[in-house]
């Protein structure tokens, strides 16, 4: 590993990676391998913001994992650039917003634990300014 990286803060919860800061000012998680999950730490807050904002506006949320995250059909959907993503990133529907988590994954080298969260009812949640 080239560089240098630094902790996110202390960890609330028991994880088997740490959250870090990598040297191109990425935030990211590492567990002997390191996994950029936004290119800035203003992207992490946010893909934080948006997740708490679309959870509590949504008419419904669903969960997928593993390989059913690869078969999302994200044709027509924009990505929200404001979270930076990297290894996790959000796409903006006409009326949903879709949460692809896939840092975790590359971390562990655990396929299984990719994840996405699909809000969807957000038709009169103004989503026209949010993405590209």
């Amino acid at each position: 590993m080239e560089g240098w990286w630094f902790g996110a803060g202390l960890q609330r919860t028991a994880l088997p990676y740490a959250f870090m800061i990598g040297p191109d000012g990425e935030f990211g998680i590492h567990a002997g391998i390191w996994v950029p999950l936004h290119s800035s730490i203003e992207g992490w807050v946010e893909s934080v913001a948006l997740a708490d904002h679309a959870r509590r506006c949504a008419r419904a949320i669903t969960t997928v994992t593993g390989e059913a995250v690869e078969a999302l059909q994200l044709d027509g959907f924009e990505p929200v650039l404001d979270v930076a993503g990297h290894a996790d990133t959000w796409w903006r529907g006409t009326d949903s917003l879709v949460a692809v988590y896939r840092g975790e994954a590359e971390c562990m080298l655990a396929p299984q634990c990719r994840t996405a969260t699909v809000y969807s009812g957000l038709d009169e949640w103004g989503l026209e300014g949010l993405g590209a």
